[in-house]
């Protein structure tokens, strides 16, 4: 006998819900939660404490401009069924596709160093203890979720992380801001000068990274391995849905990204600008000048955020190096890979987190690693992003699905404004 079918009731509904948002949002929402890793709080707090609200006009310019370039990322990566890597080799000689993952390996590496000093020592400052057993137990994790955990789990496992950002948001809450202040500096570029200068191509290196390129591009391979679908260009019939997808998931990862960016600027200017903190020696030092002038809570927050966002952005950083390098070589490579199938693929991220973990002992100062290293990625991203443009108008590589005008325009305009960007800096320096 048929039992009768329960009504939908409410709690199932939000399920279902919560189901249809994930099953949208993926790869980009990944992608822009990594973006505001312990090198962009260190870099957003130094910028909000040197120059208060005075830079966040640059969020506002970053936000479309990084949305092109990472939906052709994801474009790349949906319709050729490989990483950005192995597809810019069929444009370009290899040599120079291993030159420039090489620039991308070395700012990667320093990247993932100075993140696990500041999250070991965040770690330290809200349960107390040593920096260093910290920055191996994190090292430790990420390698082992890496190593022995299924693509599949451990790409949820990553959605979850990207709520300790709302940590962030939670700061803003509990600090006093100038709201008129805030919008002036919004709308109204300015600070142009020697250090303003080094700091905008430090924000723009730091919102528009290579290592996203590399992460995003991948990663849209690696789901259509996952799922076992073929790429776009072999299943041209399913391409119109997953274009929408694609524009949902990095439209609304890249406006998270700059969204946390923001509030980590409005709150150092907020604290520590107004109290005439202008230098900010790491990102965990931002957290403890927040306890005197914003109350247990907001330091606590502000701590917490730095770890959680840390545990989003090292598998990113080791793993979009691995990617590269392996890509570049032709080696075999893949999440969805057992280690034993793709061991140079594992072996350079576990030599990444391990250098990473070595430079914790270095004696560099990590402030300093994290904020050149966010203007190492601005500098190197142009010819990353010139080349990247190229492949995705290259019908031998894309087929059908060249990338359009529109998309196109706004890619070329990011690459021009951090190629100029990048270039004042140079010259500000002679």
């Amino acid at each position: 006998m048929n039992r009768p079918r329960r009504p939908h009731t409410l709690s199932g509904r939000a399920v279902r819900a919560v189901e249809d948002i994930g099953s949208v949002l993926g790869p980009g929402v990944v992608t822009g939660a990594a973006d505001d890793d312990p090198s962009g709080i260190a870099t957003y707090s130094q910028a909000g404490a040197q120059f208060g609200y005075g830079l966040l006009w640059t969020q506002l310019l970053s936000y479309p401009l990084m949305v092109a370039v990472q939906l052709v990322c994801a474009h790349i990566g949906r319709v050729t069924g490989s990483g950005l890597a192995h597809a810019m080799t069929r444009c370009f000689p290899r040599f120079a596709v291993t030159l420039l993952v090489g620039i991308l390996l070395v700012a990667n590496v320093i990247n993932l160093g100075a993140d696990l000093t500041a999250m070991g020592a965040a770690a330290a400052l809200v349960v107390g203890g040593g920096r260093h057993l910290f920055v191996i137990a994190f090292a430790l994790l990420t390698v082992g979720l890496l190593l022995f955990v299924s693509y599949a789990r451990y790409a949820n496992v990553l959605k979850w992380l990207t709520f300790s950002l709302f940590a962030y948001v939670g700061v803003i809450l509990l600090v006093r801001i100038d709201w008129n202040q805030a919008l002036l500096g919004l709308v109204w570029p300015r600070h142009f000068g020697k250090d303003g200068l080094l700091t905008i191509v430090a924000l723009f290196g730091t919102t528009i990274s290579p290592y996203l390129f590399f992460w995003q591009s991948s990663q849209e391979a690696e789901d259509l391995a996952a799922e076992h679908r073929r790429p776009l260009s072999r299943a041209p019939r399913s391409a119109p849905r997953q274009f929408r997808r694609m524009r949902v998931d990095t439209i609304v990862g890249m406006g998270f990204s700059e969204l946390i960016a923001m509030a980590i600027i409005i709150t150092s200017a907020a604290t520590l600008h107004v109290q005439g903190v202008t230098e900010v020696a790491s990102a965990e030092q931002a957290a403890e000048a927040l306890r005197p002038i914003a109350g247990q809570f907001a330091f606590a927050l502000f701590a917490l955020g730095i770890i959680g966002t840390g545990l989003l952005a090292l598998p990113v950083l080791a793993g979009s190096a691995a990617f590269a390098v392996s890509e570049a070589r032709g080696w075999k490579s893949g999440l969805e890979r057992k280690p034993k199938q793709a061991r140079a693929f594992y072996a350079i991220i576990v030599a990444a987190v391990a250098i990473g973990v070595l430079f914790d002992w270095s004696g560099v100062d990590p402030m300093r690693a994290l904020f050149w290293s966010a203007a190492l990625n601005g500098v190197c991203a142009v010819p990353i992003m010139v080349a990247m443009m190229i492949v995705a108008h290259r019908p031998a590589v894309m087929g059908r699905f060249t990338e359009r005008w529109l998309l196109m325009s706004f890619g070329w305009a990011a690459t021009a404004v951090m190629a100029v960007a990048s270039a004042a800096m140079l010259v500000s320096f002679f």
